[in-house]
């Protein structure tokens, strides 16, 4: 049994597809279901049972037996609303939960993947998976990075595989749940379908109107990283990006020739952001490379296609 916290979530439930197009279908989903549209997200996948988030974790605290042998824990479930400062909520959703299952993992030798952030790098302009490099601007990121300081500290040659994946800006299928935390290419969309206008930012951080530039990853490549890790055994903590930062001016062009209509707006940069907003995103994947991983990643104009096709169906 393959068990998928956040699986009824964007990467979550990409990861419990694909564990299914591979034949695998003894998947447990763990989730928080109070938003309940999410469940939409698996109505498409198999899996062998659905626990409630804090049934899990109790059963992890007491380490009760499951009705079959753990395989590989994907632990995605995180809250991620890079805009939540309930610093006390954060910590122990994102922190505390990720300690006990490390734990959990590591006395019963079990795999251990889980979703890390981009958000550790703060408003930096390096991406090498280094102390020097991270500095996070919001809580959300602290909370992720400061699991990652656990994780080095506690599995310095573990006995089991842990991997952390630093992600950075995903997009694609089964993400319209999130609203505003949604990727810029569902936005996109959205406001073409509604005004027949896409909106970005005017200029910041030294960057021209629309020209920010973030490292933009479509969803089955991060997946594809997730199993390919599984299938590997592959330990440490590592970037999961394209390598390439694009402008969101590319994305918005993408839109729009999709569409084959509509037009670019720029707006005010919000006030509330002008202190915690990436500007400028590109992962260093030079440690996943050396862990073996070669395959290829969609181009945005390839990514945001094929998921406008799936989205616009």
């Amino acid at each position: 049994m393959i068990i998928v916290t956040g699986g009824a979530g964007f990467i979550g439930s990409n990861l419990v597809k694909a564990l299914n197009d591979k034949g695998l279908t003894d998947v447990l989903v763990v989730d928080d279901l109070t938003e309940g549209i999410k469940f939409r997200n698996l109505v498409d996948c198999q899996v062998i049972d659905y626990l409630d988030k804090d049934d899990f974790l109790q059963k992890i605290k007491q380490e009760k037996d499951f009705s079959e042998k753990i395989e590989a824990i994907f632990h995605q479930g995180a809250c991620s609303t890079t805009t939540e400062w309930d610093g006390r909520y954060m910590m122990g959703n994102n922190y505390t939960y990720s300690k006990d299952l490390l734990h959990y993992c590591l006395n019963l030798k079990i795999p251990f993947i889980y979703a890390s952030s981009a958000a550790v790098y703060g408003t930096g302009e390096n991406f090498r998976e280094t102390r020097e490099n991270e500095a996070p601007v919001n809580v959300y990121g602290y909370s992720k990075y400061l699991f990652d300081e656990y994780v080095r500290r506690f599995v310095t040659e573990p006995e089991s595989q842990v991997v952390g994946l630093r992600y950075f800006n995903v997009y694609g299928p089964r993400e319209q749940h999130k609203g505003s935390m949604a990727s810029v290419a569902w936005h996109l969309n959205q406001q073409i379908q509604a005004s027949g206008k896409v909106r970005l930012f005017e200029g910041s951080g030294g960057y021209e109107n629309g020209d920010q530039r973030r490292d933009f990853i479509h969803v089955d490549d991060v997946v594809k990283i997730n199993l390919w890790m599984l299938e590997n055994s592959a330990s440490g903590i590592v970037n999961v990006g394209t390598g390439a930062s694009r402008p969101f001016n590319d994305v918005a062009k993408a839109i729009v020739s999709w569409h084959g209509k509509g037009e670019v707006e720029y707006i005010e940069f919000p006030e509330h952001l002008k202190d915690s907003y990436q500007s400028f995103t590109e992962a260093d994947i030079s440690s996943l490379r050396q862990m073996g991983y070669k395959n290829d990643f969609l181009s945005v104009e390839d990514g945001v296609k094929q998921y406008l096709d799936v989205l616009n169906q």
